[in-house]
């Protein structure tokens, strides 16, 4: 068995922690480690394969890190080049998975799910393992306990030959109003659609050659003309492009015979908003749930978060007060589904705090905006042990380096030189240079860029370990160092 982990979500609904650029499935939201890594944990009670993890190209640094840090020390990283949904990232991990010796059954995970009861969910996939085997489609349908409007449900038909614990699909159904969410409760039918899924690679592709073969062929050429780039695997862009887009339900579970929804009661949540983390995090004598520097008087079932400041709040009842270092965010808790409306908003108005976080992660470490004027700004740069930065120049800015902890070592034009603490350099406006970190502790230092142009774009990179390709102009953010 080999688990699929879709890591291509945004999460907006979790603003302003979840951002394009880095979305919630990286962040440590419900424990001390990341959403993507507690689900490549959970897998390992189930496989001692290494998982297949698709995400986008933005997003690869992130997984490569996040994987190694757990322990993973082969997983394979398919790159999309567009988002196209799940069915076609399903499909281009069961071709890769796919060969002459070996059809195994893959096990497709969401990146941002939470699963509180470990136990049942290993005794639940191993049932729908069985299954698999034997030909079927199978996904895990979530016991109901409440009438949820928030999600779509699926309808339980009648019992799979040769067992009790699984049914065929009668139907998927779209989120419900309440008075219908209620009758799917009373009636014992009805299973909230997971978006977990287990079957043969072979079986899959099959069946979605059957019912979107233009989404199939799609995905044989991308995967036919991809190629490895370092730790990853880059499908061809211009065939996945022009791959319909498209969910593994619409795409093939609501049309084949072969499908079967196995019940799922494993304390299950798609970490979909802030109420659903209140709901299950840790909370305090007075129901708050709280993360970070925070301190309260006199409040009540609320959500406080700080990822910096401290947040202080006094005689507040039922909100979500979440605190980056560029944005504060408050709203009632029923509230929490419409957060990403706001996110629209400020869309509208072109706002970068949707897109990017004032700590910027790279491959090589982080930077924060500290201060910003017209012709100047200052950030902090962290650099991890043994990493570099592109060797690059600038047309329109020229930097200054104060080493605060660690050692640098710095090429600039022809010369090499270290720096240590309390040391600093200039860089000329058009002088190729480099940053790299010779020491075992991560370096650290103030840059202070002054210039007509401050933008991100201006940069003109010669040489890069990690394989990033030059970005043009209109990226912004995406082409930093």
């Amino acid at each position: 068995m080999i688990p699929v982990i879709l890591s291509g979500g945004s999460g907006t609904r979790l603003w302003p922690v979840s951002r394009k650029t880095h979305p919630k499935q990286f962040w440590p939201l419900l424990s001390d480690i990341s959403l993507l890594q507690e689900t490549g944990n959970r897998t390992r009670l189930l496989a001692d394969t290494d998982p297949i993890v698709i995400c986008n190209e933005d997003h690869r640094f992130f997984v490569a890190q996040q994987l190694q840090d757990v322990g993973y020390e082969n997983p394979t990283i398919l790159l999309e080049p567009v988002g196209r949904n799940t069915a076609p990232a399903v499909a281009v991990a069961a071709l890769h998975a796919l060969d002459d010796e070996n059809d195994p059954v893959l096990l497709v995970l969401p990146a941002d799910h939470s699963i509180t009861d470990t136990e049942a969910f290993t005794q639940t996939v191993t049932e729908g393992e069985r299954l698999a085997r034997e030909g079927y489609l199978v996904t895990f349908g979530v016991v109901p306990d409440n009438p949820e409007t928030g999600y779509g449900y699926i309808r339980a038909g009648s019992p799979v030959e040769g067992g009790d614990k699984a049914f065929k699909i009668d139907s998927f159904v779209e989120k419900p109003d309440l008075p219908t969410a209620e009758r799917y409760l009373e009636s014992g039918n009805y299973y909230w659609n997971s978006g977990m899924f287990m079957f043969r690679a072979s079986v899959y592709l099959e069946e979605l050659g059957k019912h979107n073969p233009k989404m199939l062929e799609q995905c044989r050429l991308a995967c036919a003309s991809a190629h490895p780039n370092h730790d990853f695997i880059r499908l061809d862009k211009e065939a996945f492009a022009a791959c319909p887009k498209d969910s593994i339900d619409y795409a093939v579970m609501e049309h084949t015979t072969r499908g079967a929804v196995v019940p799922m009661s494993a304390g299950w949540n798609d970490v979909g908003s802030w109420s659903a983390i209140w709901a299950i995090s840790d909370k305090d004598e007075n129901g708050n749930v709280i993360q970070g520097d925070v301190v309260t008087v006199d409040c009540k079932n609320n959500l406080l978060r700080s990822d910096g400041r401290l947040v202080a709040t006094l005689g507040i009842e039922n909100l979500i007060v979440v605190e980056t270092p560029d944005v504060v965010m408050v709203a009632p808790r029923k509230e929490a589904q419409r957060i990403k409306e706001l996110v629209e908003k400020l869309d509208e108005q072109q706002r970068e705090e949707i897109e990017i976080h004032a700590e910027v992660h790279r491959p090589w470490g982080c930077y924060q905006g500290i201060d910003r004027s017209k012709r100047y700004q200052v950030k902090r740069i962290s650099v991890k042990p043994g990493a570099q930065l592109s060797l690059q120049k600038h047309f329109h800015r020229a930097e200054h380096w104060i080493v605060v902890k660690g050692s640098a070592l710095v090429t600039r034009g022809d010369e090499t030189f270290l720096l240590t603490e309390n040391q600093s350099t200039y860089i000329p406006v058009g002088e190729v240079h480099r940053l790299e970190n010779p020491g075992k502790i991560p370096l650290e230092l103030i840059e202070v860029q002054s210039g007509s142009y401050l933008g991100e774009d201006d940069i003109v990179r010669f040489d890069d370990v990690y394989g990033r390709e030059e970005k043009k102009a209109k990226d912004s953010e995406s082409s930093e160092a």
